[in-house]
């Protein structure tokens, strides 16, 4: 096996025959020959790598978005960065640490926003300008301040506005509390000087009442607290004029020593590494976004893949895979009739060409049942059909799928038959108007189902009769023993259910035409299955159309050929009939005929 391509020779039991369990030396019973069931195989690293592989399209494509509506984004969002610091005298009645987190919590407010909003003259609201800033602590004295904006030009102004709106807002701050301050110290003042005029009333209020011992005493009481108020006002008044002076000093020195300590400058790799973060972030959300949908489509699909799958499926062996028939659209050669010349169309030609029946009959007929994709087959068939024309054979292409693949690929665009010369070979061929037209092998002629003269007249004169047909069960297949009595399905891995692939190896047996092989297109290379046709254990299905009475043929009867083979009772269904060897199938086909 190479490239995903694998030829098997392998001996399989007929379709709808149990196969003989060989005998074994240890006495026990041979195992039972495997059920209906089939299996997309162990989800592995091999899948899951193969799974990856065939969805290259797809993650990359998710990539290529992501990156675009990253760089997208940051297009639409494209900021510079400004970055400023300031150096602060902290406050003497905080600890440093604490005054620190005051000053970042003062900085990111949203009084300072909004100061520095109305500075730079801007319409946006103070909330949103304060998500465009950070402040971080540098030291216990240093606060960096980095701001975002459209340009470096606003990036800067908006962080020198932020730096000043702090400092500005900082300063206010204290001398707010040195007023405060020195209007408590000279409330104290006051309050010394009420007390003693206080004092003084009491007194010339008492001196003027009649002398009693009582009053005398009283009097002498109060004249002593005049006296002790007296004396200590002036160092009051002195230790406040003191207090006012230090908190004016210490206000100065908080405002005048906290100023702005580097100039706002612009990042001049801060552009680049956010465009790079922003483009790198969406393609990685890309891709990975894409490899997640390509595994697990993989793991819930049910388009089978494998060899034994598709042999399964069918109950023909796989004697023959390939890989990719067609190559990428970009590379010359790899597409249309170019592509004949790929290896694995080659392999495919090879592989008709044994199958093809040849004996005494004319025309020898092949058809070819496309399940899936038809431009493989269709590529395939054309080019056996020219290689035979090239060696002098007359040769005819008869297309009945969907859209004429084939003649299209040579050409054809209308129903009809007519020849076509491709490289000096010339081909005959023929599009019926109906995809379920019969052909010119009819056996007895029903009545009211006539061929067509011109189609029986061209199939007379050739010698091959090839043709591409695709099986719908809405229309049945009745017509393809008209066609040809052997068979090759080609079915594209991946693009067909276990239940379609079944179907159209079902109508392909209950036609009355034999399908001999089944060739696989695009196959992995991961898979090791060997394509061989399980044996069923249920018993084999009599064809409803053999128990019908065949038509009256008006045609004297002539004597059928002896059959060179021993006589054996005729099975129910011709799918359980035994594999002959080669020479005795050989016999088999031209008695048939």
């Amino acid at each position: 096996m190479s490239d995903g391509e694998r030829t098997v020779r392998a001996s399989v039991a007929p379709r709808g025959a149990a196969a003989p369990s060989p005998p074994r030396d240890d006495g026990l019973p041979a195992a039972e020959p495997p059920g209906e069931e089939y299996s997309t195989g162990q989800p592995g690293w091999q899948f899951i790598t193969a799974a990856v592989r065939r969805g290259a399209w797809l993650w990359a494509t998710t990539a290529v978005l992501g990156l675009i509506i990253g760089a997208g984004y940051y297009t639409r969002h494209a900021s510079y960065q400004a970055t400023t610091s300031v150096v602060l005298v902290p406050n003497p009645v905080e600890l440093p640490t604490d005054a620190i987190l005051t000053d970042i919590a003062l900085a990111q407010s949203h009084t300072v926003a909004a100061q520095a909003v109305r500075d730079l003259g801007l319409r946006e609201s103070p909330s949103s300008f304060l998500a465009s800033y950070k402040v971080t602590t540098v030291t216990d004295r240093v606060l960096q301040i980095s701001l975002k904006a459209p340009s470096s030009g606003e990036a800067v102004r908006a962080a020198h506005a932020v730096a000043a709106a702090f400092l500005h807002y900082r300063a206010e701050q204290f001398r707010a509390e040195e007023q405060h301050a020195l209007t408590a110290l000279q409330l104290q003042v006051t309050q010394a000087k009420q007390q003693l005029n206080t004092l003084t009333t009491q007194i010339n209020q008492l001196a003027a009442q009649p002398a009693t011992p009582e009053q005398r005493a009283r009097l002498t009481a109060l004249r002593a607290q005049r006296l002790a108020a007296q004396t200590q006002l002036p160092a009051l008044q002195q230790a406040v004029t003191s207090g006012q002076v230090t908190t004016r000093q210490t206000t100065a020195q908080l405002v005048q020593g906290s100023q702005i300590l580097d100039a706002a400058m612009a990042s001049p790799s801060g552009r680049v590494k956010h465009a790079a973060l922003y483009a790198g972030g969406g393609l990685l959300v890309g891709l990975v976004l894409g490899l997640v949908i390509v595994v697990v489509r993989a793991l819930v699909s049910n388009r089978l893949r494998r060899r034994d799958d598709v042999a399964h499926a069918l109950g023909v062996p796989v004697r023959l895979s390939v890989a990719r028939v067609q190559g990428p659209r970009w590379r010359p050669g790899s597409r249309g009739l170019a592509a004949a010349q790929r290896p694995p169309v080659q392999r495919i030609v090879a592989h008709l060409r044994e199958t093809l029946p040849r004996g005494d009959t004319r025309p020898a007929a092949l058809a070819v049942v496309a399940v899936g994709d038809t431009q493989g087959p269709a590529l395939s068939l054309i080019s056996l059909a020219l290689s035979y024309a090239q060696e002098g054979q007359r040769v005819m292409l008869a297309d009945l799928s969907h859209g004429s693949s084939a003649a299209r690929l040579l050409g054809v665009r209308q129903p009809g038959i007519g020849t076509v010369t491709v490289d000096g070979a010339h081909l005959v061929v023929a599009v019926p108007g109906d995809e379920v037209a019969l052909g010119p092998l009819l056996p007895a002629v029903p009545p009211g189902q006539q061929p067509d003269p011109e189609l029986s007249g061209a199939a007379a004169s050739a010698d091959i009769l090839l043709t591409l047909v695709q099986l719908d069960p809405s229309l049945g297949g009745e017509h393809l023993p008209t066609w040809a009595r052997t068979a090759v399905i080609m079915v594209t891995a991946g693009q067909s259910s276990w239940t379609k692939i079944h179907a159209a190896g079902e109508m392909t047996w209950l036609a009355g035409t034999k399908p001999v092989s089944a060739v696989l297109l695009d196959a992995d290379k991961t898979d090791e299955s060997l394509g061989a046709a399980r044996p069923a254990t249920a018993p084999a299905r009599p064809d409803p159309r053999l128990a019908a009475p065949a038509p009256a043929d008006p045609r004297p009867a002539a004597p059928a050929p002896a059959d060179p083979r021993p006589a054996a009772p005729a099975p129910a269904d011709p799918r359980s009939a035994p594999v002959p060897s080669a020479q005795a199938d050989e016999a088999w086909r031209i008695s048939r005929r």
